[in-house]
């Protein structure tokens, strides 16, 4: 959980650092965002690249590489002569080698390691990403108001670097696993209908929807609430809210997973993000929008990690880091292609009311997938999906 808060500073000094670094390279505003562009699409290659490491090699060596290029990364960025080569450096060394390591990899790696308890050991794993949204953001801000943005950068490499590299060296035993099956849970949740590439494609299809949903809050509630008169202050102070419950969320989702499983989980949780979306579109008060985005992030924190559970609970071990990797990427894609389309929804009708009836629809195609899945699991006397994975 720590090397993921550590690791997760990638995917969000990029967005405090870049108003500072849009003056310094005097650009506008949409080439000032590439960093932040090739940051997201990095980190969900990655995802894939290095969990297909650590399911070859082991996760301590895709970490401690993660931590070094994280690091050179960031003093990089510090050198940079152009909002290009800043850019270059975040989406390869940061974003794919670096903040790629420290999520998927680590939730792929920590389901070996428990059984009965799995769902919250994910979970708690998956929250460092928002304990990175929460802490790191006022780090960043104060360094760079003190020191400016370069030296903020060149510290923030120092200090991946410097603690880091001795936290992954801690994993280095490998995960008690005994064999390949998929353990406790894919005794819990047999498929009747599902070949294994079908399972993994419809997974792809619902990360996408869900997260296409999940990012028009998080990217576009500050935008919101300067629209609505309220200020970016007070826009700043929901998202910190939003993801401070999302935590929560998480570490909830854990729990519930280890009673019912990561797929009912997943269903409850886009669910209950459709009728937080919903709940936006019933007023544009600043008391009932942070209790609204409260519970938003409450409601959709644990629809993440629920993915690497369902992952974990029916494929062989030895495919969890790729699995898992390759679904949070399609995550990621979801949250890149949102956060865009719902600017463009706003452009075309000047109000984010459409924008938000866009996420309710896109998260009705989550959860549609999600519970065709679980219907195709409901015969009885059936193999556990693991058991064709196996022999594919």
């Amino acid at each position: 959980m720590t090397l993921s808060a550590l690791g997760g500073v990638g995917m969000w000094s990029v967005v405090v650092a870049l108003p500072a670094m849009q003056a310094d390279f005097a650009v506008a505003r949409g080439e000032a965002s590439l960093p932040f562009t090739l940051t997201t699409i990095g980190f969900g290659l990655g995802g894939v690249v290095m969990g297909k490491a650590s399911d070859r090699f082991g996760i301590v060596w895709p970490v401690v590489i993660g931590a070094c290029c994280l690091g050179l990364g960031y003093i990089l960025v510090s050198l940079a002569p152009g909002i290009g080569s800043a850019a270059l450096a975040y989406g390869v060394l940061i974003g794919m080698m670096g903040t790629g390591a420290t999520f998927s990899p680590l939730m792929a790696d920590i389901s070996k390691w428990f059984e009965r308890r799995r769902g919250i050991a994910v979970a708690l794993c998956a929250a460092g990403n928002y304990v990175a949204g929460t802490v790191w953001p006022p780090i960043v801000e104060l360094l760079i108001r003190r020191q400016g943005w370069r030296t903020a950068h060149l510290v923030i490499g120092i200090v991946c670097i410097v603690c880091m590299v001795p936290l992954a060296l801690l994993l280095r035993s490998p995960a008690p696993v005994k064999s390949t099956s998929g353990g406790l849970g894919a005794r819990r949740f047999p498929t009747a209908r599902l070949s294994p590439g079908l399972l993994q494609t419809l997974l792809v299809v619902a990360g996408v929807g869900c997260c296409v949903a999940m990012s028009m809050p998080q990217v576009h509630i500050v935008a919101y609430c300067g629209d609505l008169g309220y200020g970016v202050a007070n826009g700043a102070r929901m998202l910190s809210l939003m993801l401070g419950f999302g935590i929560v969320s998480r570490i909830a989702s854990g729990f519930v997973a280890d009673r019912i499983g990561g797929m009912k989980t997943l269903a409850i949780g886009s669910a209950l993000q459709s009728v937080a979306l919903a709940l936006y579109l019933t007023s544009d008060q600043l008391v009932p929008l942070f209790v609204i985005s409260a519970m938003f992030g409450l409601f959709q924190g644990g629809l993440v990690p629920s993915y690497a559970i369902v992952i974990r609970e029916n494929y062989p071990v030895e495919q969890t880091g790729t699995r898992v990797g390759i679904v949070m990427m399609a995550t990621l894609f979801g949250m890149a292609f949102g956060g865009w389309i719902s600017g463009v929804i706003y452009d075309r009708t000047g109000s984010y009311h459409a924008a938000f009836a866009n996420g309710m629809l896109w998260n009705l195609l989550n959860l549609g997938i999600v519970l065709f899945v679980l219907r195709s699991a409901g015969g009885r006397g059936t193999r556990a999906l693991q058991t064709g994975a196996s022999a594919t």
